[in-house]
């Protein structure tokens, strides 16, 4: 029997989260397509969505706009679902540089990257889980409208073993090296295996865990899960199921067709390069393409070779790629069957309507080039009208929703109050030099951080830049003070472990830019500090500055300070809209005689 989904709270729905519940699963229940949840920061948005998701019991992707968020997510969804399988799905890379070519410059940047080996880990545990479970709750970027290759080849060639079977140890040998798989006889890591006799120790790709098949007469006698350093038996298994380290899977077949296909596509383009008199670029991508083909055909594989995924996935010129979203469930009718949330859509939204055309303006010039097929286009995100049709029906979350989420919602249900009564925080404008005082914001800012700091509370310092945040850094700990910074530069875990370190005192300060607004839980924070908040523009603008101060708004005694020499349109309308929801509070707060309360959150560890 399918697993339910299950939330364990302690808390129960207050403020205005009952009434949110109960429009958003009415929404679902009449078919709505698009609702947006208009909740203020620190109304439990997430808790809300975790009850919707209980009533509707249906498998859910959330999708976060950057890796930070999507982490935090991912600790707050496994914590309100506990027995069931709650997944991170985020890029891979630590550093991504992706090929390019300049022609002003006749400058060719050959892709570069760095592969984070724990968060390709996660991503497999997401994907067996969606083909083996109904349970799933998927909290995952935008990397989740990028090619990943057909789920069911990497369903196919899972191998399933169970103690009695039948099977020989060099036949067992070849379906894993045919999977993926790599052979290694001394350090086993993920994604490989070694023999010894007749024993086989085996990583998978989405686990730490090493499994151990021992045969004997042609049979599997034993099966069971090793403790990694000592190879002590942990638990002994029935049966075991073992997924490919790699999702792009193809066969034999698959390349040998491919192979045929790229060299027909090939000896087209290089007619309409030298009819053209374009000859350095047919030269060009000859020599490149050939010596592709000749490592696809000896080794299986070559650098850069989801550039031939189309020709290798046996689909057609313009065909949408395969992605997360082809692994989540479908009805009788072929329609997702799935729900899907978009956290702080109002940045998450255009960034998934964004990302195909970049990806395509780059493609065409390597391809216009000679550095790629044309087929290298395929290999892309989806577009929007894509994306829309894999979907299904969508709550966007945001305390500042988009023009398409108000557009295009058939509801729009407000959180304005929240279940522990705070109020959204106080607001001061200070100049950015006080010519009475003879000081500047720096000077200010370290003087309210002091003081934040002996009443054991947290400050965030918000600059324009990463070297402005890196520099303030450095002087601050001159200074003396303990801080830190963070920014898009940071590595993916170590922006959870800089957040948690945060909450847990050992230091006191923390600088950011963008990083630092949306949906960041962090309630030990009580003064929040925008620097040269006058600078009007995306990182200053209306909906910039209310999600950047609705950061103190999990703290009793939040306050922010802008440091600005005059009030821009977009400060103005950011704090008469605070303002709004500040009265609202305050009166629901007197009316049922609330008192407000610091959130009091555990630290959670990244797991």
């Amino acid at each position: 029997m399918d697993k339910k989904f299950k939330l364990i709270s302690q808390y129960k729905p207050a403020g205005d989260q009952p009434g949110a519940i109960k429009q958003l699963i009415s929404g679902l229940k009449n078919g709505q397509r698009y609702q947006t949840l208009l909740g203020v920061t620190g109304s439990g948005k997430t808790f809300t969505v975790a009850n919707v998701i209980e009533r509707v019991q249906k498998p859910t992707l959330v999708i976060a706009p950057n890796k930070t968020l999507a982490a935090q997510l991912y600790q707050e969804y496994k914590a309100f679902f506990p027995d069931n399988k709650v997944c991170y799905f985020v890029s891979y890379y630590d550093y991504y540089q992706p090929e390019a070519y300049i022609p002003v410059t006749d400058t060719y940047i050959d892709k570069e990257s760095m592969i984070n080996e724990e968060i390709d880990r996660f991503r497999h545990l997401a994907t067996s889980a969606l083909l083996t479970r109904s349970d799933v709750i998927v909290v995952a970027s935008v990397s989740c409208i990028y090619n990943l290759g057909l789920p069911e080849r990497y369903f196919e060639s899972v191998i399933k073993l169970e103690v009695g079977q039948l099977i020989t140890r060099g036949d067992l040998i070849k379906q894993l090296i045919k999977i993926g798989f790599a052979r290694n006889n001394t350090v086993v890591k993920r994604g490989e295996f070694r023999v010894r006799a007749g024993v086989i120790e085996i990583i998978a790709a989405s686990e730490e865990l090493v499994y151990r098949i021992e045969l004997d007469d042609q049979k599997i006698v034993d099966l069971a899960i090793l403790e990694k350093t000592t190879r002590t038996i942990k638990e002994k298994l029935g049966d075991l199921v073992i997924f490919p380290p790699k999702h792009f899977v193809t066969s034999l077949p698959d390349r040998e067709r491919a192979i045929k296909d790229i060299k027909e596509e090939l000896k087209e383009r290089l007619k309409y390069f030298e009819k053209n008199g374009l000859l350095l670029e047919a030269e060009r991508l000859e020599r490149r393409t050939k010596y592709d083909l000749e490592m696809i055909k000896t080794l299986g594989f070559c650098h850069g070779i989801e550039n031939y995924s189309r020709h290798l996935a046996g689909k057609l010129a313009g065909e949408p790629p395969d992605t997360l979203l082809e692994y989540f469930p479908k009805d009788k009718n072929g329609k997702p069957d799935f729900l899907t949330v978009i956290d702080e859509s109002h940045i998450a939204v255009p960034q998934i309507s964004g990302m195909y055309a970049g990806d395509q303006a780059r493609k065409k010039i390597l391809a216009e080039h000679g550095w790629r097929l044309p087929s290298a286009l395929d290999n892309r995100p989806l577009n929007f009208k894509e994306f829309q049709e894999r979907v299904g029906r969508v709550i966007f979350t945001s305390a500042t929703p988009g023009n398409f989420e108000m557009e295009r919602s058939e509801q729009i249900v407000e959180q304005i109050v929240r279940p522990t009564g705070l109020i959204d925080p106080r607001i001061e404008v200070r100049p950015v030099f006080n010519k009475k005082t003879n000081k500047g914001q720096i000077d200010d800012v370290m003087a309210e951080a002091i003081k934040t700091a002996k009443k054991g509370e947290r400050t965030l310092i918000v600059t324009l830049t990463k070297k402005m945040a890196e520099e303030l850094n450095d002087f601050l700990l001159e200074k003396g003070f303990k801080s830190t910074y963070m920014h898009s530069d940071t590595k993916t875990i170590d922006r959870t472990t800089i957040l948690s370190d945060f909450r847990k005192k050992k230091f006191d300060i923390l600088i950011g830019i963008n990083l630092l607004r949306e949906g960041l839980d962090l309630p030990e924070v009580s003064l929040v500090a925008i620097l040269n908040a006058d600078s009007e523009g995306f990182l200053r603008s209306e909906t910039s500055l209310i999600q950047t101060m609705g950061r103190a708004a999990r703290n009793v005694e939040g306050r922010v300070i802008l440091y600005a020499d005059g009030v821009t349109g977009s400060m103005d309308r950011a704090m008469k809209e605070c303002e709004r929801r500040r009265e609202i509070q305050l009166a629901y707060n007197q009316k049922h005689h609330i008192e407000p309360k610091t959130i009091i959150k555990e630290i959670r560890e990244f797991d």
